[in-house]
């Protein structure tokens, strides 16, 4: 057994410093250490890495990090909700504040401006994103009528020129974002108004199965890196039981598994169904992802893995 070791405050503490004194340090300090190396392994040992992660993360200060680690092909397949389409398109186009939790919601309201926990995000935003995407769907049907979701992710990230947006990495680095769920978001609104004068006009969520499918089984190794659960967290870990389940899972979530819920679950119940291979390298890391994923990120780029 390893000894408990107390954390030392230096004058300056690098990221790998910091990681490295939280792994003996126990608690959740420790598994955010165990992390780093589960990912760093995964990517030495050439393992195609999958990230998840739910709209919330993008309208957090979070979506630099998932665009940096898309600017790099690091990751080599997102699966995420509609949300994280919405918000990354809408913070292109204004600003999101930091606010409260406990702010008067219907004044909100009143005021045109959507809460998120303590952020902020102006309605103004969301307009902007209808005339976006009406114009942008017109442009696409003009040469086709159905899509995949990741056909069109891929289109929308080809209209953005920002460095701080994931689907613009994603569009120019040819690294596939899945959808499943892309109608339940502001962007399946505007399908929906689209779709009243374009009756041709459709998404077909069954036509990235067969994507996804040849990404899982002709990869030599998985890794998956699941911030938060929900739709994305399930998509993820579901289609790698076409291989057996992955190889590596890292979890970052604050969900509890004690109401039986999917986003709750902890990585070696996914053992159970053949979602975690039976001898895979797993850790959770119970935290706000927004604390976790910055830190685990950081002393990957001082490793030189990421």
């Amino acid at each position: 057994m390893n000894k408990i070791k107390d954390i030392e405050l230096k004058e300056k503490n690098s990221a790998i410093d910091l990681v490295n004194q939280l792994s003996p340090a126990g608690f959740q300090a420790s598994a955010l250490g165990e992390a780093v190396d589960l990912i760093e392994k995964a990517k030495k040992e050439n393992a195609t890495i999958f990230l998840s992660f739910t709209a919330n993360l993008v309208a957090s200060g979070l979506r630099g990090v998932i665009a940096e680690m898309c600017r790099k092909h690091f990751i080599d397949a997102i699966i995420t909700t509609a949300g994280s389409v919405d918000h990354d398109v809408v913070k292109t186009l204004v600003d999101y504040e930091q606010g409260s939790f406990d702010a008067d919601d219907a004044l909100l309201h009143s005021k045109g401006i959507n809460r998120i926990g303590n952020i902020f995000s102006p309605n103004k935003g969301f307009a902007l994103l209808e005339k976006k995407m009406q114009s942008w769907l017109q442009e696409f049907c003009k040469k086709q009528q159905c899509f995949s979701p990741s056909e069109l992710i891929r289109l929308i990230g080809q209209k953005i020129e920002s460095s701080g947006s994931f689907l613009h990495w994603c569009s120019k680095n040819n690294i596939p974002v899945f959808c499943p769920g892309i109608t339940d978001g502001a962007i399946g609104l505007q399908f929906y108004f689209f779709k009243q004068q374009h009756k041709d006009f459709c998404i077909d969520v069954t036509a990235d199965l067969p994507k996804l499918g040849q990404i899982v089984l002709t990869a030599e190794k998985t890794a998956g890196i699941v911030l938060g659960g929900g739709i994305a967290k399930h998509h993820l870990i579901g289609a790698n039981i076409l291989r057996d389940g992955l190889d590596y899972a890292v979890y970052i979530s604050t969900a509890t598994e004690l109401d039986g819920s999917l986003s709750g679950a902890r990585t070696h119940e996914a053992k159970s169904w053949g979602k975690l291979r039976e001898n895979a390298k797993h850790v959770n890391v119970f935290c706000d992802a927004t604390i976790a994923f910055p830190l685990i990120a950081a002393a990957l780029k001082e490793k030189e893995v990421l």
